[in-house]
């Protein structure tokens, strides 16, 4: 990066425009940037700081302070212009703060945005080219070009001695500080955080997991109640080491507790179970001895029944057998039965089509009936020509009609447009007149509008105008009182100044004593010292009489201040008054300063005016769309009058093809017709005999094929009944019953056998007769033995059911605690490894026997390159005396790794920089500060670096010191490089041709370019 050309406008000290000639000064290489102090010499840094960043370093941009001079006139801007080269790019950066500025209109001040403008130089067409305006693309444009901030730009190419200076004494916290401002090692500082985060987060879910550990041991004791274990729970606190063993050790005491308590009660309940199964088993024995002798005396009364109904069961078993022969008959019987009903049905057909036809035609077969419907079906399709001539004919009867109505409509349609096109030439002629009249009314109102608004603003101005020469003339009253009092308070000052010069003496002579010598003669002896006079006055009085002129000479410049700014305003007022060249009427060489009334009444009359033009102009739009709509409709009518003429010439035409095509229908309709009044009836006709000929014929085969079918029926079924046994038909038809009583039958039948078999079965029982020999059985007094087994069985079987809910609740409950603690496990191992990562990297680590944190680690690393950087200048320096190297020692009890000590090779002893003398410590600071911009520079991703500012120091070195740090300055135009020292020193001008020289005075700081004999004379 090289600087070319810095313009500053109202900046800091300078009030006037000042331009520096950095390619001037960087052709020497070496360059001396000096001046009185309050100059402004590090203004110049600022305004290069702000010009790139748009902000200047350090406090100069808190908040509340100013970056516009206090010396610069109102109406100029604050502007600073810097021309660089970087990244083989030629750039022009043009930056104005947000500033105070007069309003353009009324009076006082407003406040104007910051702005911004870069532009790139084409070489070639040898023009600038703008590339934005926006703060933020600029502010990313230039931070990646120059690939540093605003604090490694301060840091790198103005290098501030006294900062490093403090950098070397420093401790390692000052230092990490400012190496990581440069460095930006913020990511490292956040994997400490993070990972502090989640050591945090890992100790939290290894609490968390013990909180849910020891609410299971808790629902153990709960569920060990009862138990000796329950007496004892676990103790301990979440994250204790040794809380997951206590609570495993105990729930296997538990457990093995509830098993024993389990098997106890499983003993008991297995003897009161075999109580209870021998009372029930007796009290069975007596059910069954009881049930055995009421089914013996049951099965003697139900036999005695079944011997009653054995009749009645021979003679359903007989109906049944009759019935299954007689199913053996029973599809020849629905065959015939079948035929009989179709045969039924043919003949009532018949009887039916007969009533349909001629007499002759009655007893006709169906051949004859068939021939007759085929010669009527050959006449009716004869008829199908006069059938469709007979529709075309009514298909041109309305055609006809239709074409009658569309003339009478074209007929009125013809009338009605000759009508409107008689009266057309007149309305086209008013609308075309209103029209125009609208659009003058337009144009005058558009040039009344462009004098309205002027007439406006001249009518402002001039009240602006009267109101500001009322102020002039309050502001000139005051102006001339504050004179008086300022010129007051001079006299005064100068007054009470001479009568202090006179008594000087006395007040000098006031401080003598004997022995010490005399601040005018040297003498120390007094024999007559001064006396004061009654007129003395001491300095504070003269302090106070100056400080009063003060007061008075600065509120006699804000109230000419003021005077000013008001008289520019009364100015620009009364000339907005004044109409311009093509404002000017035939009235303005009468007025040429016309009054406010004279104005009003201007101005109210150009309103009237161009109300009434704008009132008429507004009617434009409506006069041309009536004016178009009129147009359209003409066009629609003389359209429609000539289509409608088309249609009547067509009509014409098409009359006279449908009566020719009508003659024609008429002659094949004659022949058609016959007899009948239309084809239609006739076809008709036609249609109705050939389709009672097809039912007769069809009617006449249906019944003659019926009866073939009776008669074979009939055939079967006789010969069907004769093999199953029947002597007739109708014998086997009445031996056939539904199937609903058979059903019931059979049901009958076989209940009655079922009866038997089960009655037979019961008395053949081996236990049941030997029952009924034994006395009555007794099972009341068997029950009330097997209640109370029962009730002894209830209870032993719920000491068993609780204890054993008990042992397997604790198992579970101790499973759950053994997965919680497998769980817990890597969870714990991961907490042991982030803590154990977080403490080392936070420096609190026993294994970081240094106490380095990560980014003082990383720092470190820096610091060395820099420390190495540093040693190549500081070699030369110091005539190869002294070396600065990187220390990670530890100092007392604070953390290591940012230490920076010196060796000196005349001793070959490491010493602490500290110790250095000052002007030691003042070449040590700048080789650290030179080796510091290197590393940036490698860091910020190689930018060179072509120009850099070394600020004071120099005044610490002995001559021959300076002779070699010069050197080691002018070496770097080695590199191309151009260097700028800021300094007081005297022998520097002497030594240095190219200098800028920042010069104050009353009114603002001004910049001289010195180089050559020139530089050196001056």
């Amino acid at each position: 990066m090289r600087l070319h050309r810095l313009e500053i406008t109202a900046f800091g000290p300078f009030g006037t425009p000042q331009t520096v000639d950095f390619d001037t000064l960087s052709s020497a290489g070496l360059f001396l940037l000096h001046g009185p102090t309050g100059a402004g010499k590090t203004s110049v840094l600022d305004a290069v700081c702000f010009a790139l960043y748009g902000s200047v370093p350090g406090v100069r941009q808190s908040p509340g302070t100013s970056l516009r001079s206090d010396h610069a006139p109102v109406g100029t801007y604050t502007e600073v212009l810097l021309e660089l080269t970087v990244g083989e790019r030629r750039l022009e950066i043009t930056r104005r703060p947000a500033q105070q500025r007069p309003k353009k209109r009324g009076g006082g001040f407003t406040t104007e945005k910051a702005q911004t403008w870069l532009r790139e130089y084409d070489p070639a067409t040898g023009e600038w080219a703008g590339l934005s305006r926006s703060h933020q693309e600029i502010g990313e444009e230039i931070t990646q070009l120059v690939g540093m901030s605003r604090e490694q730009f301060c840091q790198v190419v103005l290098l501030p001695q006294g900062d490093f200076a403090k950098f070397l004494r420093a401790d390692a916290e000052a230092r990490g500080k400012l190496l990581g401002r440069l460095f930006d090692t913020r990511r490292f500082a956040a994997v400490e955080e993070r990972l502090a985060d989640l050591r945090r987060a890992a100790e939290q879910q290894v609490r968390d997991g013990d909180e849910r550990l020891l609410t299971l041991a808790h629902r153990m004791t709960q569920a060990a109640g009862g138990l000796d274990a329950a007496r004892a729970p676990v103790e301990g606190r979440p994250g204790d080491p040794g809380l997951a063993e206590s609570v495993l050790t105990w729930a296997a005491v538990a457990r093995t507790e509830a098993r024993e308590a389990l098997d106890i009660a499983g003993v008991r309940f297995a003897a009161a179970e075999h109580g209870q199964a021998a009372a029930r088993a007796a009290l069975d024995a007596e059910k069954e001895l009881a049930d055995r002798q009421a089914r013996h005396a049951d099965a003697l009364r139900r036999r005695e029944q079944l011997t009653a109904r054995a009749p009645e069961r021979d003679r359903h078993q007989d109906a049944l057998d009759r019935s299954l022969k007689a199913e053996r008959v029973a599809p020849a019987l629905g065959l015939r039965g079948d035929a009989e009903r179709e045969h039924a049905t043919a003949r009532a057909a018949r009887e039916r089509s007969r009533a349909h036809l001629p007499p002759d035609l009655a007893d006709q077969g169906a051949e004859h009936l068939s021939a007759l419907e085929h010669r009527l079906r050959g006449e009716l399709g004869g008829l199908d020509a006069a059938r469709r001539a007979e529709r075309r004919a009514a298909a041109l009867a309305e055609e006809r009609a239709a074409l009658a109505r569309d003339a009478r409509a074209d007929e009125g349609a013809l009338q009605d447009a000759a009508g409107w096109l008689a009266d057309w030439e007149p309305r086209r002629t008013a609308l075309t007149e209103r029209v125009e009249a609208a659009t003058d009314a337009a144009a005058r109102a558009e040039h009344l509008a462009g004098r309205l608004e002027p007439a406006r603003r001249r009518l402002a101005a001039a009240r602006r105008r009267d109101a500001l020469e009322r102020d002039t003339a309050a502001a000139e009253a005051r102006l001339t009182d504050a004179r008086e009092r300022r010129n007051t308070a001079h006299e005064a000052w100068l007054d009470v100044k001479s009568r202090r010069l006179r008594g000087i003496a006395a007040e000098l002579a006031a401080t003598l004593a004997d022995g010490d010598a005399c601040q005018v003669c040297g003498s120390t002896a007094h024999p007559d010292p001064a006396r004061t006079t009654d007129d003395h006055v001491d300095r504070a009085t003269e302090d106070a009489a100056y400080a009063a002129y003060t007061r008075a000479d600065e509120s006699r410049t804000a109230v000419e201040r003021e005077l000013a700014v008001t008289r520019e305003a009364w100015s620009t007022a009364r000339a907005e008054v004044l109409p311009t060249a093509h404002e000017a009427g035939p009235e303005a060489a009468t007025a040429a300063h016309p009054t406010v009334d004279e104005l009003a009444r201007e101005v109210e009359e150009l309103t009237r005016l161009h109300g009434e033009a704008h009132a008429l102009a507004g009617q434009t739009h409506h006069a041309r769309e009536a004016l178009a709509r009129a147009e359209r409709e003409y066009e629609e009518r003389v359209g429609a009058q000539r289509e409608a003429e088309r249609r009547v010439a067509a009509r014409t035409s098409r009359r006279e093809a449908l009566d020719g095509e009508q003659a024609t229908l008429d002659e094949e309709l004659v022949r058609g017709r016959g007899a009948f009044g239309s084809v239609a009836e006739h076809a008709t006709r036609l249609e109705r005999k050939i389709a009672v000929l097809v039912e007769a014929a069809q009617a006449v085969r249906s019944a003659e094929l019926a009866a073939q079918r009776l008669k074979e029926a009939d055939d079967r079924l006789a010969d069907a009944a004769y093999r199953a046994g029947f002597a007739t038909p109708a014998e086997a038809r009445d031996a056939i019953v539904g199937e609903a009583e058979r059903r019931a039958l059979q049901q009958r039948v076989d209940a009655w056998q079922a009866e038997a078999a089960a009655v037979a079965d019961r008395l053949a029982e081996p236990g049941t007769a030997a029952a009924a020999a034994l006395p009555p059985a007794d099972p009341a007094a068997a029950g009330a033995a097997h209640t109370a087994a029962d009730r002894g069985l209830r209870q032993a079987a719920s000491d068993l059911a609780a204890a054993r809910e008990r042992a397997t609740g604790l198992t579970g409950l101790s499973r759950q605690a053994a997965t919680e603690v497998h769980r817990l496990g890597p969870l714990r191992e991961e907490y042991d490894r982030v803590a154990r990562l977080a403490a080392l990297t936070a420096g609190t680590s026993a294994e970081n026997e240094r106490r380095m944190r990560l980014e003082s680690y990383v720092l470190a690393a820096r610091l060395e390159q820099v420390a190495a950087a540093a040693t190549a200048r500081l070699q030369r320096m110091s005539s190869g005396r002294y070396t600065l190297v990187h220390s990670d020692a530890r100092s007392g009890g604070k953390r290591a790794g940012l230490g920076l000590h010196v060796v000196d090779a005349w001793t070959g002893n490491e010493r602490d920089t500290a110790t250095l003398s000052g002007g030691e410590t003042f070449f040590a600071s700048l080789a650290l500060a030179l080796g510091l911009a290197d590393v940036v520079t490698d860091e910020a991703g190689g930018v060179r670096l072509d120009t850099l500012f070394i600020d004071e120091g120099f005044g610490s070195l002995d001559e021959q010191t300076l002779d070699e740090v010069l050197d080691v300055l002018d070496s770097l135009r080695e590199r191309d490089r151009s260097v700028g020292i800021v300094s007081h020193v005297g022998d520097l001008r002497r030594r240095i041709p190219a200098q800028l020289e920042v010069v104050k005075a009353r009114h603002g700081s001004a910049v001289r370019l010195r180089t050559g004999g020139d530089a050196l004379s001056g």
